[in-house]
């Protein structure tokens, strides 16, 4: 869910997966698995290329536990069997492989995560959150107050946000300005949110946007399928997704253009340089080794691959 100092302020790999790797001859099994549900497996981390950049605590456990909102497809969400798939999941995955451990995704509501990167809950946060300065700083976005230490961001994917309206019902609307006086559905604490929050201030007196929250971007389409809202809005790779795929493409469509490209980030509690580095590390790897790219063209959203990890690259 993307950001500027306004987005996924809020604009969720992991996909389970079999690894074998071969050891004098013996194959191994590595840590694979449904990532929601498996537990640690350790066989694996000493053989890993980069496994001995992880704090010891990760490597001894063979987990890293991540924080996210498994409810954006098609960055992560769970498919007709109830397993956690998605571009984030298949990132995590192929991270996982390069450190030796499971990427093991835990699901919560996205405007909890970073508390729960606080209070040690999870190791990472991966949930198409936008890296911004704000969050970096710990600042709330809305009232510009320090709100916590912050968080690092391992930048992953660049994305910008979209509205999307009823299909053959566009109600006018080509961009925010038009939104004044309509009613929007968004997910909370996301940057779609902050956005019309913003555009609203803008809006002739008497023609505030109505803004509707949901916990999640599926709720929030529910609610525009309905017709209980005039639009919805969630990052492009999202809107994207849900006009090609529900009703069969009949239910949705993109309105206007995307705006506020900006990067997705792993987000890493400050203090933790040790797994920052790795996580960095890890994915600069499979960039290098074409393992991010199969990712990136599976889900067809090329456009938003980045060519280098870097680290706080949001503004």
């Amino acid at each position: 869910m993307t950001a500027s100092s306004t987005r996924r302020t809020a604009a969720k790999s992991r996909i389970a997966a079999v690894c074998a790797i071969a050891v004098a001859g013996t194959m191994l099994l590595a840590a694979c698995g449904d990532q929601t549900k498996n537990g640690p497996r350790n066989s694996a981390s000493a053989q890993a290329p980069l496994a001995g950049l992880l704090p010891k605590e990760i490597k001894d456990k063979g987990v890293i536990k991540v924080g996210s909102d498994i409810a954006y497809p098609p960055v992560e969400f769970k498919d007709k069997s109830g397993k956690t798939v998605g571009i984030d999941p298949d990132i995590g995955a192929a991270l996982g492989k390069q450190l030796g451990v499971t990427f093991q995704f835990q699901n919560g509501t996205f405007d909890t995560l970073i508390t729960g990167l606080r209070s040690k809950r999870y190791d990472l946060a991966m949930s198409s959150m936008t890296d911004t300065k704000d969050r970096q700083q710990g600042i709330d976005s809305e009232t510009k107050k320090k709100v916590g230490e912050g968080v690092d961001f391992v930048d992953y994917f660049s994305a910008g946000v979209s509205i999307y309206t009823r299909k053959g019902d566009d109600q006018g609307i080509s961009s925010w300005a038009d939104l004044c006086g309509k009613k929007i559905a968004v997910q909370r604490g996301t940057v779609s949110h902050d956005l019309a929050k913003t555009e609203s201030k803008k809006c002739p007196a008497g023609k505030s946007i109505a803004i509707e929250t949901f916990d999640n971007d599926l709720e929030a389409q529910t609610r525009l399928r309905s017709g209980g809202a005039d639009a919805g809005s969630s990052d492009f790779p999202v809107a994207a997704y849900a006009v090609k795929t529900s009703g069969g493409g009949k239910d949705f469509q993109i309105v206007g253009e995307q705006v506020e490209a900006a990067p997705y980030g792993i987000a890493v509690a400050k203090g933790n340089d040790q797994l920052t580095r790795a996580v960095q590390a890890a994915l600069n790897a499979i960039i290098k080794n074409g393992e991010y790219g199969k990712i990136i063209s599976k889900w067809g959203v090329e456009a938003g691959a980045v060519t280098e990890a870097e680290l706080n690259g949001g503004s």
